[in-house]
């Protein structure tokens, strides 16, 4: 089963048997907060990315992609050819290794300056090509050009978002503690097993490590 955004919209009005205006129109908001829920919950290679870039000498700075939510590694291309990955750090850290910018060498460390930068300790000497692998906030199924659009986590985390979504659904309506509780009782439920999908499944090989074996409740 799968939902495309039209059909999630419908499937939360049935549901809640709510067709009133103002719940209608809040409906994407429901669902993007659902969508929040899941990415600030589970660790999924959904929300993982790699993006490239080229730092500039005698600049400090490295610019971030729009979508960036936090960095997993970065790594630059010496003129030998090889891979440094560099060390994440504290801005603190980076400025008191290299209180003068005008300190140039490869660059070993990085932190995050802002919303928009990363900083690069020492100042790059040379123009370097950078690879920055990145957790990063997916398109909200609720951007869809068309209501025929699915998403990842429409296709196969359906679950998860109709009942994160129901959850905040009832909160809009102030409807019943037992019924919300019950739905936020079935999201926890599939949240745990899109868990064991993204961090122990993902990430396992089996011909190694053995079955992923999960603990008993």
């Amino acid at each position: 089963m799968s939902f495309t955004y039209d059909q999630l919209k419908a499937a939360i009005q049935a549901y809640t048997e709510n067709d009133e205006t103002s719940f209608v129109a809040n409906l994407p908001t429901f669902i993007k907060i659902a969508e929040e829920r899941i990415l600030k919950s589970v660790q999924l290679s959904l929300f993982r990315k790699n993006s490239t870039a080229v730092t500039t000498q005698n600049y400090k700075y490295l610019p971030v992609p729009s979508d960036y939510l936090a960095s997993f590694s970065l790594s630059i291309d010496k003129a030998n050819g090889d891979k440094d990955f560099l060390e994440l750090k504290d801005p603190s850290f980076i400025q008191t290794y290299t209180p003068n910018a005008t300190t140039y060498g490869t660059p070993k460390y990085f932190a995050v300056f802002d919303l928009n930068y990363l900083i690069l300790g020492p100042t790059p000497d040379a123009a370097y090509s950078a690879e920055l692998h990145y957790f990063y906030r997916p398109v909200s199924i609720t951007e869809s050009a068309s209501g025929s659009d699915t998403t990842w986590l429409s296709k196969n985390a359906e679950l998860t978002l109709l009942y994160g979504s129901l959850v905040e659904a009832y909160i809009f309506m102030k409807g019943e503690q037992d019924m919300m509780t019950y739905y936020d009782k079935r999201f926890t439920e599939s949240l745990t097993g899109l868990k064991l999908l993204g961090e122990a499944k993902e990430p396992t090989d089996e011909y190694r490590t053995g079955k992923v074996i999960r603990a008993k409740q």
